[in-house]
């Protein structure tokens, strides 16, 4: 598939290419020189994953997903929330890569989960920095993605046995999975011959085009939303975005549907260079409103003592859209109670409603 613009197509682009670099280029300095650079991306990673199903037509809470990635569900796991939380796991696992590493065969094979993953790569995410032993959230990230790398070598060991047939055709006899005549794997090359044609243009319509041929293409079936981690991936490879993953989907849930599915890739590629700056100029409000909450509640530091919870429980607060009582407890180390105490200590706003359980936040 090859994807190439005349001039004209070009010239009338360039007031939204610009204005779209302009943003990006804001957001992108902001979060690299911000103190809360880290609970932006964290948090980044939530609101995007819960964009993406809205996208798609599913309706996915962001408490029920933060719960969910807890280990704390207040109920039973739907569909949805579990392909939200896959698309979180594969968010991280991205950040955490080389920047080009998701746009290669080998990084899209393991996010896909074919388990053709390498292993410098595994030993890169596996193995935590002397910065992050110290931290037990990401010891406890690097326990799931020592436990991922060993099902994706399962995997590979599972596939090798039959190189030249289609193992999943064996276990698939009727077709109820894997449909024959779509074959993801051509359409996963020729995406990627897209690849290309987009180096050859600035970084936001590059991106834009890839998108744009992967709603066209649809390469894999169950796992379209890919295509939007890919093209936050792009971002960072083409050295854009690198301070964070950037949530594209945030920004693409604004533009209508006629216009994101529209037939003329003119409008198409219009909307998606509006979505990328909804987004930044979402990220920058977000990063006014995680500003302003972090100001006011250092200002509940003062006069404490030099052991106390409340700056951990900040850091908590500025890194989830919503924290319970039972996540501030297992952060800190203290009871449930005293969590209550941590939270009413810090003014922060209650956002559930609910009777079950209360949860917290930063609006």
């Amino acid at each position: 598939m090859r994807y190439e613009l005349n001039p004209t197509q070009l010239s009338a682009l360039l007031p939204c290419v610009i204005h779209a670099e302009d943003r990006l280029a804001r957001l992108d300095e902001r979060v690299l020189r911000h103190a809360i650079g880290d609970g932006f991306r964290e948090r980044g990673h939530f609101f995007d994953a819960v964009a993406a199903l809205w996208v798609g037509g599913e309706l996915v809470h962001v408490e029920d997903l933060v719960l969910h990635d807890a280990h704390m569900d207040a109920r039973t796991p739907t569909h949805e929330l579990t392909i939200a939380h896959a698309m979180l796991r594969a968010r991280r696992r991205l950040w955490q890569a080389e920047p080009g590493w998701g746009l290669d065969p080998t990084g899209i094979a393991a996010l896909r989960g074919s388990g053709e993953t390498g292993g410098e790569t595994v030993q890169a995410r596996t193995t935590p920095s002397e910065d992050e032993t110290e931290d037990a959230f990401s010891l406890e990230l690097a326990a799931i993605d020592a436990l991922l790398a060993r099902s994706d070598r399962l995997l590979e060991e599972t596939t090798s046995r039959a190189p030249e047939t289609k193992v999943a055709a064996d276990h698939d006899p009727l077709g109820l999975i894997h449909d024959d005549e779509w074959d993801e794997t051509e359409r996963l090359r020729e995406w990627r011959a897209v690849i290309q044609d987009a180096d050859r243009m600035p970084p936001v319509l590059g991106a834009a085009a890839l998108y744009d041929a992967w709603e066209r293409l649809e390469p894999l079936r169950r796992q379209h939303w890919l295509g939007g981690l890919l093209t936050a991936s792009y971002l960072r490879m083409r050295g854009k975005v690198t301070s964070h993953l950037f949530c594209f989907n945030v920004g693409l849930k604004t533009i209508r549907f006629e216009r994101r599915r529209a037939p003329d890739r003119f409008t198409r590629l219009t909307a998606f260079l509006e979505a990328m700056a909804e987004a930044a100029d979402a990220g920058l409000k977000e990063l006014d409103r995680l500003t302003l909450a972090k100001t006011q509640m250092e200002r509940r530091l003062k006069d404490r003592r030099s052991n106390s919870s409340l700056p951990a429980t900040i850091d908590l607060v500025l890194s989830r859209p919503i924290v319970s009582a039972g996540m501030v407890a297992r952060h800190v180390g203290i009871t449930p109670r005293g969590a209550l105490n941590l939270v009413a200590d810090l003014g922060i706003r209650e956002m559930t409603g609910r009777g079950r359980y209360r949860g917290w936040g930063v609006l």
